[in-house]
């Protein structure tokens, strides 16, 4: 891999192009699926061959792929140093996500979940990893996740969208959730929120801390909740921008995106806190390599992650 190119946007921008799957790859009808960035900087994309996927008719970019059945894959992490690929094999989980977990391990997780009967279990849809790729564990980690995070300890941070928090899952119920890998839940945002949440929207971590954004009822209000795992304790404020794709932040500063629906546009919003109040400092629509659809955006430490099509870029708070 070459070293990430940084391009200067026609808006002033400097974005940085850290990765893009090779048009040889593209060839060969390997299709780059899900992914996430990692504490340390790394990037992990996981890829899969057209032989074991099937196109919806309604999804669109890399959303409309889902496996057919147990499927074959290759995680690639990608870091200043180069690539390192791995082979995962006999994946049986439908993933919705991908989280990188400390050690070289790495968490798949599928956005539903089912029980076959009113008091029964709840199906696993979480699978952790080892660093060689053979499953080590699976659980239940709540019904409908549109947004999943892990943090640099290992643990695994859930916003829910509105079949979860109305399904009957009793962490989904909760709009947000904090977990750990044996599948227990350890977080809970008990009445420490400002209204109920309806619908995920995105995450992020900043050192220790964990950014859940999410919306309520209506949309009549976007929240970016800050969690520290350490001790449970919970601010929330109101989000200059309603349901943002993409969330990074950086002491008192952030950088928030909403994508153009399948476009080669998003609209950037840099935002200020004065101690109270998120404030939104700088608006401009930003042209990007590729088409933008759902989950494309994620927050590390400052950095906004955002995908465009096949290529990943790195926007700084």
């Amino acid at each position: 891999m070459s070293p990430a190119r940084q391009m200067r946007n026609d808006a002033g921008i400097a974005v940085h192009e850290v990765w893009s799957l090779s048009a040889a790859e593209r060839f060969r009808e390997h299709r780059a699926l899900w992914w996430s960035a990692g504490p340390a900087g790394e990037l992990a994309v996981l890829i899969v061959h057209r032989r074991h996927l099937e196109r919806s008719r309604y999804g669109k970019g890399w959303h409309a792929w889902w496996p057919r059945d147990a499927f074959t894959g290759e995680l690639v992490i990608v870091t200043a140093q180069g690539e390192r690929r791995t082979a995962v094999e006999n994946v049986r989980v439908r993933p919705s996500h991908l989280a990188l977990l400390p050690d070289g391990r790495f968490l798949l997780v599928g956005g539903r979940t089912f029980r076959g009967e009113s008091d029964g279990p709840w199906s696993p849809n979480a699978v952790v990893f080892s660093p060689s790729g053979a499953p080590e564990r699976e659980f239940c980690v709540g019904d409908d996740i549109p947004a999943l995070i892990t943090d640099r300890h290992g643990g695994i941070w859930t916003a829910y969208g509105d079949e979860g928090v109305y399904g009957g899952h009793p962490e989904s119920g909760a709009g947000l959730a904090g977990w750990n890998t044996e599948g227990r839940a350890t977080w809970a945002p008990g009445d420490r929120l400002p209204a109920h949440p309806l619908q995920g929207c995105t995450a992020a971590t900043e050192g220790d801390q964990v950014w859940l954004v999410w919306y309520t009822h209506s949309r009549s209000g976007t929240f970016l909740t800050r969690v520290t795992p350490s001790t449970g304790e919970v601010t929330s404020h109101r989000s200059p921008v309603d349901g943002p794709d993409g969330f990074a932040v950086r002491g008192d500063r952030a950088v928030l995106t909403r994508r153009d629906h399948n476009r080669r546009t998003v609209e950037l919003t840099r935002a200020e806190f004065d101690g109270a109040t998120w404030t939104a400092t700088d608006r401009l629509m930003l042209s990007v390599p590729g088409r933008v659809v759902g989950h494309c955006g994620q927050g590390r430490d400052g950095a906004l992650w955002l995908r465009a099509g096949d290529t990943w870029l790195r926007i700084e708070a």
